[in-house]
């Protein structure tokens, strides 16, 4: 199953990311996001793991897969039967930076958990893309 969230949001580009990227302050800004332990230093690259807790979720594990600085980063928590891939998008439009928050889950029980899940996970990522603009707008 895929879940996705886009805001457009009125500050720069470079802005939005640094925000939506600093992973260890998400539990500053968003209540979707209990606590977070980066198990390795400094800023996030393919490979970095990071521990999140978050409210009514299992505590997951999330490895960097890709990252394009300034842009993108993509990272995987793995579960038994489930992958779940995690998007975070920044791209400058006319309109603004449009930021957008994608949630997606595969594997044999995947589609379970996307559907179990499904109303909390369109919350959450809504949530999440909501107080990202609220704070890259101050």
């Amino acid at each position: 199953m895929r879940f996705d969230h886009s805001v457009t949001i009125q500050a720069p580009a470079e802005r939005v990311w640094a925000v939506f990227s600093d992973v260890e302050r998400w539990p500053e800004w968003t209540p979707t996001v209990e606590s977070v332990e980066r198990l390795d230093e400094g800023r996030i690259r393919p490979g970095a793991r990071t521990r999140i807790r978050q409210p009514k979720l299992p505590v997951a594990v999330w490895e960097v897969t890709e990252l394009v600085e300034g842009q993108y980063f993509e990272w995987v928590s793995k579960a038994p039967g489930i992958k779940t891939t995690g998007g975070h998008r920044v791209v400058s439009t006319p309109e603004g930076t449009v930021a957008t928050a994608t949630i997606i889950q595969e594997g044999p029980l995947g589609w379970l958990f996307g559907r179990l899940y499904a109303g909390l996970t369109r919350r959450y990522i809504a949530t999440e893309t909501e107080k990202l603009k609220e704070l890259a707008e101050r």
